[in-house]
């Protein structure tokens, strides 16, 4: 498997749906931690978006993955950014 960084860029047009559809995507992003899949995930502090770390075996599983996502299912994400990370010290090394 592979880590990659998932970056969400939200906008404020969406901000009510996201409001409302946040428990099916925070259930969602919590099952996929039980799973080991999601190592850490959470929003930007200014709010203009997320990072989610994920372990797949590449960036296709992680764009298939990603689309599973409620706010993906509901256009709520303006954009997505995938980027292979490998990390070298802390808690996420191998």
């Amino acid at each position: 498997m592979a880590l990659f960084a998932v970056e969400y860029t939200y906008s404020d047009a969406t901000a009510s749906a996201r409001d409302e559809h946040r428990p099916k995507h925070r259930a969602w992003l919590g099952d996929l931690v039980e799973q080991g899949i999601v190592r850490a995930t959470g929003p930007w502090t200014d709010g203009s978006g997320a990072l989610i770390l994920v372990d797949v075996a590449d960036e296709a599983a992680a764009r298939e993955l990603m689309a599973q996502d409620p706010f993906a299912q509901r256009d709520l994400v303006d954009a997505v950014r995938i980027t292979g990370w490998n990390p070298v010290m802390g808690v996420f090394n191998f």
